[in-house]
C-alpha cells in the first residue's frame, strides 16, 4: 500500500495544487481516464471545504491529504481540524465574535452540507467521520491492473 501525503495551509490557492496532485496519483495508480475529472472536481470541494471550516473556525493547523494506492482500490482523505462541539482544546467551536443563532454559522453549515452533497453526487464511495484531529472525508475509487505486454 503505498500512501502520498500532502499538507497545506488553509488557504484557498492550495487547493489547486491538491488537485493536481490527486489527479497525478489517481492516474498513476490507475483509475480510470473517465474518472480523473470527478477526482479533480471531488478533491476540490474537500479541500475547499476544509479550508473555508479551517477560516471559520481560526483554525491555524495544515489541512490534510491522504492519497492511498492499494491493491483494487484508490482513495483519497481530506482531513480538516475541526472536532465536534466541545471536543478538544485549542480548536474554537464557532468563528471569532459568532454567537449562538450567529447568521454567518448558519451560512457556514449550508456551505458545508452543499459541499458534502456535491461530494456525494461525484463519488459513489463517500464515508465522513471523525478522528482526533478531527473532521475526515474518505472517497474511494476502483483501480484497473496494469496490463502487462508481453
Amino acid at each position: 500500500m503505498a500512501t502520498v501525503e500532502l499538507r497545506f495551509s488553509a488557504q484557498p490557492e492550495h487547493v489547486r495544487t491538491a488537485r493536481l496532485v490527486a489527479a497525478a496519483v489517481a492516474r498513476r495508480a490507475g483509475v480510470d481516464e473517465a474518472v480523473l475529472d470527478e477526482v479533480r472536481l471531488a478533491v476540490g470541494e474537500a479541500c475547499s471545504r476544509a479550508v473555508g471550516l479551517h477560516r471559520n473556525h481560526g483554525i491555524t493547523a495544515p489541512v490534510r491529504v491522504a492519497l492511498t494506492e492499494e491493491e483494487k482500490t484508490f482513495s483519497i482523505e481530506v482531513g480538516d481540524g475541526v472536532l465536534p462541539a466541545g471536543g478538544g482544546a485549542g480548536a474554537p467551536d464557532a468563528p471569532e465574535g459568532a454567537g449562538p443563532g450567529d447568521p454567518h454559522e448558519a451560512d457556514a453549515e449550508g456551505e458545508d452540507q452543499m459541499g458534502l452533497a456535491v461530494i456525494s453526487g461525484l463519488v459513489d464511495d463517500v464515508e465522513v467521520t471523525t478522528d482526533d484531529d478531527g473532521g475526515v472525508i474518505r472517497m474511494t475509487w476502483p483501480t484497473t491492473p496494469a496490463v502487462v505486454l508481453p
